[in-house]
């Protein structure tokens, strides 16, 4: 995005690419970092944290899906078994495939929510890692709210931006920030890039056990 005259312009054609590209690679290298720290057992929590974990909604879906993956591999070999010029190929896609499905889950299991002495860093997946310091948070509460399907992680409220991660179309953490705060999500403008907001909303599996976790570092920081 660039700005002239105070106007919004588009990416163009060739930033987006580099953008995908880009992205792409990231994504790429935290799949295998990601179960470098599940077979250590290394979540990415900050000294002094916590991690709160947001994957149960999905928990079920992405194994499915890591289950069927890895029939398909047998099945697909066999049956194109006669043409190694296939067979080879359909392989390699076969387990990369795998590995990545394996990858991603790992990286929700190993990227949860952060709660450091920073502050919080809202997470999903493998690109997304937001960092928000306790100077900027007014206050935080549970809220569970349901939008509809598909709607834009950045809305436009009577009070400012608001910057939605939810999980399944549901929150259940609302975060009020002190003053307007600029955040940076994956992509290019209108949907990643850099916005500024003034309300957080968040799905945790434990909802509770986030706002203890925050409490004290929030009563410090008051």
């Amino acid at each position: 995005m660039t700005r002239e005259a105070g106007i919004e312009r588009s990416p163009t054609r060739a930033a987006r690419i580099r953008d995908f590209l880009r992205r792409a690679l990231i994504a790429e290298l935290r799949v295998y970092s990601s179960i470098g720290r599940a077979v250590v057992r290394r979540p990415a929590v900050p000294k002094g944290g916590t991690g709160v974990a947001y994957h149960r909604p999905v928990m079920t879906i992405l194994i499915i899906f890591i289950v069927l993956s890895a029939v398909e591999i047998p099945i697909l070999d066999l049956i194109v078994h006669p043409w190694p010029a296939v067979r080879i190929p359909i392989l390699i896609l076969g387990i990369w495939g795998l590995t990545w499905m394996i990858g991603l889950l790992c990286a929700m299991l190993m990227r949860p929510h952060a709660l450091g002495p920073d502050g919080i860093r809202i997470r999903s997946g493998l690109e997304v890692d937001v960092p928000i310091s306790w100077d900027d948070i007014a206050s935080i509460a549970v809220a569970k709210r349901v939008d509809e399907p598909k709607r834009p992680r950045i809305t436009l409220t009577d009070s400012g931006a608001e910057y939605a991660e939810r999980m399944q179309d549901e929150t259940n953490i609302e975060i009020e920030l002190e003053r307007p705060v600029a955040i940076r999500l994956p992509g290019l403008h209108p949907k990643g890039g850099r916005h500024e907001v003034t309300r957080i909303r968040l799905w945790a599996d434990d909802a509770p056990a986030f706002l203890a976790a925050a409490r004290p570092f929030l009563l410090a920081a008051a």
